[in-house]
C-alpha cells in the first residue's frame, strides 16, 4: 500500500513538473521582461502569458511601482520567443467571464528584447462589471443649462403663437 502511495505522489510530482513550464524553458530557463499597467486584476503570480494565443510564458512578480502607482508585473518568457523591443502586452480575458492572462502582440523592430526587457506599450485590465454597469444604469451627461426640457415623444406640439403662419 505504501508503494502505491509513493508511485501516486512521484506520478503527480511529474504531472505538475511537465505543466509548469519550468521543464520546457518557459519556466527558470527562460527570459525575464516586465512591463508596467494600470490595472492588473484578475492577474496573479503564476498567470500565463500567451502569444498569439499560445503559453509562451508565466507572470512571476507582481508589485506596485510607488513612483508612478502602476502596477509592475515580470514574466518569465521561453527563451525561443523573439520579441521586439517595441511589442506590446494587454491584459485580457478567455471569455466574458473567462480567466485573464497576459496577450503579447509582436512588434516589428529588428532590436530584440533581452533578459531584464522592459515592454513600454501596455494596456490594462478592462473592468467589464464597470462596463455593464454603465450601459444598464447609463451616466447621462448633464443637460446645458437653460436648455428647455426635451418634450415627451407622445406629448402634443406647444401651441402656435399668433405670430406663426399655421403648419401645412
Amino acid at each position: 500500500m505504501g508503494a502505491a502511495v509513493i508511485a501516486v505522489a512521484v506520478a503527480f510530482g511529474a504531472y505538475a513538473w511537465k505543466t509548469s513550464g519550468v521543464a520546457d524553458g518557459s519556466g527558470a530557463g527562460g527570459v525575464k521582461i516586465s512591463a508596467e499597467f494600470d490595472n492588473v486584476e484578475g492577474i496573479n503570480v503564476g498567470s500565463d502569458v500567451r502569444l498569439a494565443g499560445v503559453k509562451v510564458g508565466t507572470v512571476v512578480g507582481q508589485s506596485l511601482n510607488p513612483d508612478n502607482l502602476q502596477a509592475h508585473l515580470d514574466m518569465m518568457i521561453d527563451a525561443k520567443v523573439p520579441l521586439s523591443d517595441d511589442s506590446s502586452a494587454k491584459i485580457t480575458a478567455e471569455g466574458l467571464l473567462g480567466s485573464k492572462f497576459v496577450a503579447l502582440e509582436p512588434g516589428g523592430s529588428d532590436v530584440k528584447l533581452g533578459n531584464g526587457g522592459v515592454i513600454s506599450y501596455t494596456q490594462g485590465a478592462v473592468d467589464v462589471w464597470s462596463l455593464i454597469s454603465q450601459s444598464m444604469f447609463g451616466n447621462k451627461p448633464p443637460k446645458p443649462e437653460g436648455a428647455a426640457p426635451a418634450p415627451a415623444p407622445d406629448a402634443a406640439p406647444p401651441p402656435a403663437s399668433p405670430d406663426t403662419p399655421p403648419a401645412q
